[in-house]
């Protein structure tokens, strides 16, 4: 029997009707003569308001709300045993066997660190015996358990981590997203209106978007499929469907797919960041302060090095306790000339062969200038041109480029 893993998002499982919608497509799908491991996320806006609460009850006068992040993995991890054993309960009404695990349960092991983890071993012994025995598995995604036997959580849209490192652990034929869109477009079509859909790319293609901001993927999930191999299939929850039951319309993201040299592929861009400069040090200064930050388990991109200083962006998503953090940061950043601009957006060009020729990051400064976005910093690589601009510019900035490099 095909193993298949499928996850389904949280605006999928947002209300009771819903669960019961997803319910019927895992059934539909075990009846096709599969093996079916489920992987969901929290209900809705459930993790939002857990975090709402734990900044509220960490709240005293005259000082900032920094709840610890071992409490807040203890916290929000309960939203997706919610929907594990809501979807488990559908399953078993209409009238088959599953059983719900937590991610320490299925056997998700992750490093020490809280709220933003990463998976280093999957033992999904537990999981292979239920399958086994011909049940349906639904797994909490979202959160492991680390080698110090800690509840941890994987950062934002880890539930799609969690998703391919199963279906690598248990070599599934696929692993299925399920989400609110029907796969990948050229850009955020909420930001860009008439972006385009994207049936196929490959996995590198797609880490470089999900590491520069695309919402669509997790990068450490794309970064296990790309390792293992395994294809994903980037789906609608409730999208029309052909009449063998496949959706009309999905990206499938596999290791070869067709791909065009120094062509665009989409527009990528990253809202909620910092930037850090670093001017009048040497290039080991300014080294030795990432590394240090890095130390703080602050997150960081884009490193930046001249003879005069540096730069480097910190993607904020994963950051909950942000004035904590920043003071901590300023300890670090201690040096003359050294800044924390908080409120900068990063928008990315990513395709391949852009950075060949000059061509490409000329079209890009050409086209933010006639867009009236003054870019702070540059940069290029052969996979990607980005952009620092002002956070309130980012929208503006992805249409222009769009319009530049996707309507060719």
């Amino acid at each position: 029997m095909a193993v298949i893993v499928q996850k389904y998002g949280g605006s999928s499982v947002a209300d009771v009707e819903k669960i019961r919608k997803v319910a019927d497509k895992v059934v539909a799908t075990a009846r096709a003569g599969n093996q079916v491991v489920v992987v969901v996320s929290a209900m809705g806006k459930t993790t939002d308001s857990l975090l709402s609460l734990a900044r509220e009850a960490a709240s005293v006068p005259d000082a900032p709300a920094s709840p610890p992040r071992r409490e807040l993995d203890m916290l929000v991890t309960t939203g997706e045993r919610v929907s594990m054993a809501l979807l488990s309960i559908a399953i078993h009404a209409r009238g088959l066997d599953a059983i719900s695990f937590t991610g320490s349960q299925c056997g998700i092991i992750t490093n020490d660190r809280h709220f933003d983890a990463r998976i280093i071993e999957v033992r999904p012994i537990r999981v292979e015996d239920e399958l086994a025995k011909g049940r349906i598995v639904i797994v909490a995604g979202y959160q492991g358990m680390s080698y110090k036997r800690e509840i941890t959580t994987l950062g934002r849209g880890g539930s799609d981590t969690t998703a391919v490192a199963l279906a690598a652990a248990l070599d599934a034929d696929r692993c299925e997203i399920y989400s609110d869109v029907d796969g990948v477009y050229s850009a955020d079509p909420r930001v860009v209106p008439d972006a385009t859909h994207i049936p196929e790319m490959d996995h590198a293609m797609l880490q470089e978007m999900a590491e520069s901001g695309a919402k669509v993927l997790n990068a450490q999930a794309v970064e296990w499929a790309r390792r293992s191999g395994i294809a994903i299939y980037a789906r609608a929850s409730f999208g029309p469907s052909r009449p063998d039951g496949e959706p009309e319309r999905q990206t499938v993201v596999r290791k070869f797919a067709a791909t065009e040299v120094n062509r665009a592929r989409a527009i990528v861009g990253e809202t909620n960041a910092a930037l850090v400069r670093i001017d009048g040090a040497g290039a080991l200064e300014v080294v030795k302060t990432a590394s240090a930050l890095q130390a703080l388990d602050i997150p960081m991109r884009d490193l930046t090095l001249t003879d005069r200083g540096g730069s480097f962006v910190v993607p904020l998503s994963n950051v909950p306790e942000w004035d904590r953090t920043r003071r901590r940061m300023s300890e670090v950043v201690g040096l003359q000339g050294a800044s924390i601009e908080q409120g900068v957006a990063v928008v990315s060009v990513v395709g391949a062969g852009l950075a060949e020729t000059a061509e490409p990051l000329h079209r890009m400064v050409t086209a933010l200038e006639r867009a009236g976005v003054r870019p702070r910093e540059l940069g290029a690589s052969p996979l990607r041109l980005r952009a620092v601009v002002e956070g309130p510019a980012a929208g503006q900035a992805q249409r222009a480029l769009h319009e530049a490099f996707m309507k060719q």
